[in-house]
């Protein structure tokens, strides 16, 4: 995992938001879908906010988008905010 990329997250009644900082590296991916495989179960929606990403490397993209489909079969909603939420959010 890239030694700066964090995960902060918060939660309302019946949402998830997570903030996303550092460099999204392929380690940085698996731990972001862990963290959706662990604790998004429940919630109605699921905010993630890709504004304080310094960098997103391609190999980390490219294992985030592979899983991405089928975590949004498991959740209501994913929605990418930020000013990076096209490249995470889109093939």
């Amino acid at each position: 995992m890239a030694s700066n990329f964090k995960i902060y997250s918060f939660k309302t009644s019946d949402s998830l938001h997570l903030k996303l900082t550092g460099d999204f590296d392929g380690s940085s991916a698996y731990e972001l879908i862990n963290t959706l495989a662990n604790y998004a179960k429940g919630f109605y929606e699921i905010y993630i906010n890709t504004n304080d990403l310094n960098s997103i490397h391609p190999f980390g993209r490219q294992v985030f988008q592979k899983r991405l489909t089928a975590l949004k079969k498991q959740f209501n909603g994913i929605t990418f905010v930020g000013r990076n939420k096209q490249e995470m959010g889109s093939d």
